[in-house]
């Protein structure tokens, strides 16, 4: 579903991720996930949360996904710059309060513009992923038909592949990353509330 065929090469694909605007994924009910890619080795779903599920729920299903694999790796950055580097939170000064227990310790004059650029944000991926709830039957909790779930177009360094197979693999590849950083994140916030030790501190530097 994503590598294009012999006959025609990367010009083919190209050309056919501009014409669907899909990322040249072209959906398939044969494949797991309709041909999403994701699975570097093999398919892996065993509960099941897939599983007979309608191309518009599997798109919802890769949204979420793949929005909190890019929290989890901000989430496992954020525990070690926020315990061990010096951060306007703290004044520049190296702080080792816990990652776990910093939020109350954070101003309102940071905390405040935080949240309000999180739902700035949030507000516009559903604007440019989502259907308006209005808009008419089926409408709740559905993306746009022409939305790849994921790709709200930031891009700011063009590291996004022109080519329908690289891009594949690019998804592929963060999905990766970001299931193990929501992993790792977990790990983190378990440890720390089980010894009240920094990361860091709990690996001996």
């Amino acid at each position: 579903a994503f590598s294009p065929s012999a006959s025609t090469g990367a010009s083919s694909s190209a050309l056919r991720m501009a014409e669907n605007n899909l990322n040249g994924w072209s959906p398939d009910a044969a494949l797991p996930m309709y041909g999403l890619p994701g699975a570097p080795y093999s398919f892996f779903d065993p509960l099941g949360f897939s599983k007979g599920t309608s191309l518009s729920a599997a798109k919802r299903l890769r949204e979420a996904e793949v929005m909190h694999c890019r929290v989890g790796m901000m989430a496992f950055l954020g525990y070690l710059i926020g315990e061990s580097t010096p951060t306007i939170t703290y004044g520049m000064d190296i702080q080792h309060t816990i990652a776990n227990n910093q939020l109350p310790e954070v101003p309102a004059a940071v905390l405040v513009p935080f949240f309000l650029a999180i739902n700035f944000s949030e507000a516009l991926r559903a604007s440019v992923g989502w259907v308006e709830p209005g808009a008419g039957p089926g409408s709740i909790f559905s993306l746009r038909e022409k939305y790849y779930p994921g790709d709200i177009g930031f891009d700011p360094f063009g590291l996004k592949p022109k080519d329908a197979k690289d891009f594949a693999n690019m998804q592929t590849k963060e999905l990766s990353n970001g299931r193990l950083a929501m992993l790792a994140a977990a790990g983190m916030c378990v440890q720390e509330q089980i010894n009240g030790q920094g990361i860091l501190e709990n690996l001996g530097f």
